[in-house]
């Protein structure tokens, strides 16, 4: 489809119908707006060709912080913030992406993936990796040409990384596999590529709840088969606004903070002969505390009964939700942040000590007057984002109560969707 037949779909009653059903009524002609400004910016750049729109969205963690490394369970859903791409196929192999804010493209070439740029980007050191796992997995590449504009924004805790993971993924699933690359492939092969061409130790979580849509209970047992479960929930029905604060700190440095936390759960796993947290027995765990403290120390230990209880509370909220148990729900919420904080210990990093933001937003949070609702770290942690629980009918006044101290904009209301990584035209 070119531009002018696009455009005009755009103006129609069906695609008002699509893009209010993906971001919400109130920001209809915002996201319209924004789909004509990224069409028109891609064919001023590339010419009138034919041309595809392709949607990504974020994510929010709603339980399970921290247990999918170790084979665990999660609680997710995807979001209304998302990373939209308008795309066009191109017969010579190379990738180019332009994406907004960027002053040059992200590249790589389809028909050597393996052979590494000097100075490359960690963008396009992702793309290269993506490339490369859909040629290991016997999937097809080819090159594209790609304009990218992006709600989810980076260091939000939002997976701004895993959402352009499976958007890079989709267009390949699009444009040279028929679209026969499958979510929970696009999920894999995103976590591969970042795993091994970035360095970063992340789950699969991240990937997989961008790719599938909605709110999904994953069971990670076997990370290769995830047993998922849709649930259809709206916590606006029940009297609530779900929203994320970004309290301004730094991801910068991190990685080794969160590369610590599987590398000690999975140091203890190997004490019980196992390569996870998953297969050890909660009991023999318990007798084995002194001696695990001993040689791996009290963190370790520590971030373990964090995993165990973890995971069986993701049961708990997925119980909830299908009871439609609100305040339930939220005593789980809350059970989960209180265990981040004194369990896992990702609320703040021992390298920037005096800087505890998440801490501070969380203790903000619980000070507000007449507090009902739920506040937990959100994600990774260290720095970054909180995630709050809030009546719906003191959304405006806890918003302004927030931003006096994190500033204008820091507080983002969320909004589940239905739809994870689609083509929208």
């Amino acid at each position: 489809m070119r531009k002018t037949e696009m455009l005009s779909l755009l103006e129609s009653d069906h695609y008002k119908d699509i893009l209010t059903e993906l971001y919400g009524h109130e920001v209809y002609i915002y996201q319209k707006n924004r789909y004509i400004s990224l069409i028109e910016k891609f064919s001023s750049r590339f010419g009138d060709r034919p041309i595809r729109v392709i949607s990504s969205p974020g994510r929010t963690e709603l339980g399970g912080n921290h247990t999918d490394h170790n084979h665990g369970k999660v609680l997710a859903a995807s979001i209304q913030l998302d990373s939209l791409a308008v795309v066009s196929p191109r017969e010579d192999g190379l990738v180019q992406t332009w994406s907004e804010g960027f002053p040059e493209p992200f590249t790589a070439d389809a028909a050597a993936p393996e052979q590494v740029p000097e100075n490359e980007s960690a963008t396009s050191s992702l793309i290269r990796g993506i490339l490369s796992v859909f040629r290991e997995k016997g999937f097809n590449t080819g090159g594209f040409d790609a304009y990218i504009s992006s709600d989810v924004l980076i260091g939000s805790g939002l997976s701004s990384s895993a959402s352009i993971e499976v958007l890079i993924g989709k267009i390949l699933g699009v444009l040279y596999n028929d679209d026969t690359v499958g979510p929970v492939e696009l999920a894999i092969i995103g976590q591969k590529a970042e795993n091994e061409f970035l360095h970063k130790p992340c789950g699969l979580m991240d990937q997989l709840a961008c790719a599938y849509g909605g709110i999904v209970a994953i069971d990670f047992a076997e990370p290769g088969k995830p047993e998922i479960q849709s649930l259809h929930y709206s916590f606006e029905d029940r009297g609530y606004k779900l929203l994320v604060v970004d309290t301004g700190g730094d991801h910068a440095d991190l990685t080794d903070d969160y590369a610590a936390i599987p590398r000690e759960m999975k140091s203890v796993a190997e004490s019980f002969g196992k390569e996870v947290c998953r297969n050890i027995d909660k009991s023999d765990f318990l007798k084995k505390i002194p001696e695990l403290t001993a040689q791996l120390g009290d963190r370790a230990v520590l971030r373990v009964l964090h995993f165990i209880n973890e995971n069986s509370r993701v049961d708990q909220m997925v119980n909830s939700l299908k009871s439609d148990n609100m305040a339930e729900y939220l005593e789980s919420v809350k059970a989960s942040g209180d265990s981040s904080y004194k369990y896992l210990q990702n609320v703040f990093t021992s390298k920037f000590e005096t800087s505890q933001k998440i801490s501070l937003a969380i203790a903000l949070t619980e000070m507000f007057e007449g507090f009902k609702g739920a506040v937990r770290v959100h994600g990774g942690g260290f720095a970054g984002t909180a995630q709050i629980y809030i009546e719906k009918e003191r959304y405006e006044s806890f918003k302004n109560y927030l931003e006096q101290f994190f500033g204008t904009k820091s507080v983002t209301p969320l909004r589940i969707r239905q739809q994870g990584t689609i083509v929208v035209i």
